[in-house]
């Protein structure tokens, strides 16, 4: 079988869906992906067929000041989202069609999810919907676009439906003028809620809901597998040096940060060793002090089990990694989903209460970072760990596409 994978988003959405793409092509299938072109190198690492597609998420990210003075409000991150897809729809679109042709299946996610619904459409294969966050109606939970314990339990079903909604308007007049402009279909006047969806999160965070359709599916967590990996000297020589540091790093989400959350960050070390990784910020070697370590990219299956805990923006890959790795969390969240995750390590018992990044300071910080150092946060993350061991979610997923895409 054949085909096309389409996502718009960071890193921490694209390196999912690369490994998928991997997933099926060691099953004997084909697999080409799409996605915003600066995020591609997981794949080209994986040997996945891949094209970038129209946009530049960080360029949005780093102008995008508004987004972190909001402080992650759903209606701003709805906005930003659908400014991306205003400008480049009709182009995520075209690409789509294009390599899906003589292809099974269209599997989509990320900011791309509607256009890839529309591709199936037009080429008349099936449409498989993935995703990093558990977006199903369920009355377990509420949206993770919202902040957790701000919804009465009575509501969390409506909250879902109410934020998918809510999306789709944001969404929808661009989408369906690429709808009309490139493939001739119809405009579309609901969200579609009759898709199979499979997310690649681990049960053992999120349980799979009792109230979901046999058609929505918790896979376990799509993570490289754990491999030998050859540090940069430097790095080698400082994990050697000392005890095992604290990992810090935001991902693409440190472009957002700016200098003052940099500054605090860091003073919240108190001296301690520490890996710092700026992802998509900025920052001078010259400015750090001693005891900080600036990493370029490494795997964080390799890396997170040789620190002592992390402290990362609340990202889905990289609270999964944390939590696979055994090792207790910190987060600082900025905005959308990772406030969920945040409170999901917490209910593990692998991260104290997050601390977000709108207003950060270093004492709170620093607070945070000692708690999770005690024993009953790394208690809760090897117990954690134990159980995420024993996923296989790629091969769920796989099993789950092939099952869904037989004629």
């Amino acid at each position: 079988m054949k085909f096309v994978v389409i996502t718009y988003g960071t890193e921490g959405d694209t390196r999912p869906m690369a490994l998928l793409c991997r997933a099926l092509m060691d099953a004997g299938h084909g697999a080409h992906l799409l996605a915003d072109a600066v995020t591609l190198g997981c794949a080209t690492a994986l040997g996945v067929p891949a094209t970038g597609l129209a946009g530049d998420i960080r360029r949005v990210l780093r102008q995008d000041t508004k987004l972190a003075k909001d402080g992650g409000g759903f209606g701003h991150t709805a906005s930003a989202f659908a400014r991306i897809a205003r400008v480049n729809s009709e182009a995520w679109l075209r690409a789509a069609v294009a390599a899906g042709e003589d292809c099974d299946a269209v599997v989509l996610g990320g900011l791309a999810g509607f256009v890839g619904f529309s591709a199936a459409e037009a080429l008349g294969i099936p449409a498989i919907g993935t995703g990093l966050i558990p977006i199903t109606p369920t009355r377990a939970f509420a949206s993770p676009f919202l902040r957790p314990a701000t919804v009465p339990r009575s509501l969390n079903r409506m909250s879902h439906t109410l934020v998918n909604t809510m999306l789709w308007r944001a969404f929808k007049a661009p989408v369906n003028a690429a709808r009309r402009a490139v493939c001739g279909l119809p405009a579309r006047r609901h969200l579609w809620t009759d898709r199979p969806m499979l997310y690649g999160i681990s049960p053992s965070l999120v349980p799979q809901p009792a109230d979901w359709p046999p058609t929505a599916r918790v896979c376990g967590q799509w993570l490289a597998p754990v491999m030998d990996w050859t540090p940069p000297p430097a790095l080698g020589e400082f994990l050697a040096a000392g005890e095992p540091p604290i990992y810090l790093g935001f991902g693409s989400m440190a472009a957002l940060g700016g200098a003052r959350l940099l500054r605090e960050a860091l003073a919240a070390l108190r001296g301690r060793r520490a890996l710092f990784y700026p992802g998509w910020g900025s920052v001078a070697g010259a400015d750090l002090p001693a005891n900080v370590h600036v990493l370029a990219d490494a795997p964080h299956g390799w890396l997170f089990p040789r620190t002592t805990l992390v402290v990362h923006h609340g990202g889905a890959g990289t609270a999964h990694a944390a939590a696979r790795a055994g090792v207790p969390s910190v987060v600082v969240p900025f905005a959308g989903d990772q406030f969920f995750w945040a409170d999901r390590l917490r209910h593990a018992g692998a991260a104290p209460p997050p601390v977000p990044a709108k207003g950060l300071c270093a004492d709170r910080l620093a607070r945070a970072i000692d708690a999770a150092g005690e024993g009953a946060p790394r208690a809760g993350a090897a117990a954690l760990a134990a159980s995420i061991g024993r996923e296989d979610g790629l091969k769920t997923a796989v099993t789950a596409i092939l099952a869904l895409t037989k004629r």
